[in-house]
């Protein structure tokens, strides 16, 4: 069983920059792939990023593409996303996945994942 907490998020202004953090309980960090999704109000969730379970390989949604970086510390059990040139567009719940042996590629069109966090909130102010 893996436990995923979100934290991080916070209002900020067009432009700036922001990190989220996903901290992971449990075993096998390093076994899973890990995703970065979110869900603005009135629309349908998405994704955004992904890192594979066992390399640095990362996969990115068109939309934050150059924008945003995923990154995982396997010491600390976390990963990260880095969000710059952050846009009113990006206004979001941001909330991590992880999947067991899976790769960043696979991510986006998985139907059920093996945890959710909670999720955190991105607020981007014009």
């Amino acid at each position: 069983q893996v436990q995923l907490a979100e934290s991080g998020g916070g209002l900020v202004q067009a432009g700036a920059s922001l990190r989220i953090s996903c901290a992971a309980s449990g075993r096998f960090f390093n076994k899973y792939g890990f995703g970065w999704f979110r869900q603005a109000p009135g629309k349908e969730r998405e994704f955004v990023a992904g890192i594979n379970w066992n390399d640095e390989s990362t996969y990115y949604a068109d939309s934050v593409k150059g924008r945003f970086t995923i990154s995982r510390d396997n010491t600390k059990n976390t990963v990260y996303l880095q969000m710059a040139s952050l846009k009113p567009e990006d206004t979001a719940v941001y909330s991590c996945t992880a999947d067991y042996e899976h790769q960043a590629f696979e991510l986006p069109d998985r139907g059920l994942h093996d945890f959710w966090g909670q999720g955190t909130q991105v607020v981007v102010s014009s």
